[in-house]
């Protein structure tokens, strides 16, 4: 097979460990930066050039799209998709998983546990939501954050009004989220492929600090699942209609909660944590679903 990883950082570990994995397998392999990807988009004959010349067609495309260029990489992968190219996750279902007020919703739907949470535009409304989500300590976060970056823990209702009215005045669309005290700083990565779990670890906060994010100085270990925290796990992602994710689980004494479901998770952590063959199993699931044409919008926009 001929396969693509759209990807800014060819020296980043996941991306890395996905040319290795592909190549073990005898598959070639390029990486692609999707920013320096233009499309001629046509009904006829829908092309992407890069660095100056089309294109050779990919059997499948492996998306690694950070978030800050969600938008236009996700069209260089509608693009893709419209040449008949697999992608391991579609472009709808990653721009579904980013949107967090979206994806939140969608779960929702779906009865999937998550913390309460409040979404408001007037400042009029604060204070019934605080309300609402069980009053402080309270967690709000940005709506555009990543790696732990925009996430707030308000320790009373002064502080969470401070962060509020702060981050209103920037203009920022935030949420509002009750505070998992039982997790003590910790979480669940789950790393599903497909409808099954391959991998998890627990990760923990480094003292002083409530966000467990590695890139934020939390430690990780091999977690152990129960089976119910398997199914959420594996329903969230298939919610968000993604292929591969990394779900974020907390315990709280309710059962487990969705944090987030991430499109493009970090393989560095979970391999080491967990020392499985995260990558080489992401290459093993392609070669057996990837076929031409094979593009599907799972679930509802």
């Amino acid at each position: 097979m001929k396969i693509g990883i759209l990807s800014r950082g060819p020296k980043l570990y996941s991306t890395r460990r996905l040319v290795e994995a592909a190549k073990q397998r005898d598959h070639e392999v390029q990486v692609v930066n999707p920013l320096r990807c233009y499309m001629n988009i046509t009904s006829q004959k829908p092309q992407i050039h890069y660095q100056g010349s089309e294109l050779e067609r990919f059997d499948a495309v492996i998306p690694r799209i950070g978030a800050s260029v969600t938008f236009y990489a996700t069209a260089v992968l509608r693009q893709f998709e419209m040449m008949g190219v697999y992608p391991l996750n579609e472009s709808v279902a990653i721009s579904r998983s980013r949107d967090k007020l979206r994806s939140l919703q969608l779960l929702s739907r779906k009865g999937i546990g998550l913390p309460v949470t409040g979404f408001a535009n007037h400042a009029d409304d604060i204070d019934d939501l605080l309300t609402m989500v069980g009053g402080a300590p309270l967690v709000i976060k940005l709506l555009e954050g990543t790696q732990g970056k925009g996430v707030v823990l308000a320790e009373t209702k002064k502080a969470a009004e401070s962060v509020i009215d702060a981050f209103s005045g920037l203009r920022a669309n935030i949420l509002i989220q009750e505070f998992i005290k039982e997790a003590g700083g910790a979480d669940l990565r789950c790393l599903v492929i497909g409808d099954k779990v391959v991998a998890a670890m627990k990760r923990t906060a480094k003292e002083g600090e409530f966000r467990s994010n590695l890139h934020r100085g939390g430690s990780a270990e091999l977690g152990k699942l129960t089976p119910m925290e398997r199914q959420t796990a594996v329903r969230a992602s298939n919610v968000m209609g993604l292929n591969l994710s990394g779900v974020d689980i907390l315990r709280a004494n309710h059962g487990p909660v969705v944090l987030e479901v991430n499109s493009s998770p970090g393989l560095e952590g979970i391999e080491t944590a967990t020392g499985k063959d995260i990558a080489g199993m992401i290459i093993e699931y392609i070669e057996k679903d990837a076929k031409y044409g094979r593009t599907r919008t799972k679930g509802k926009g």
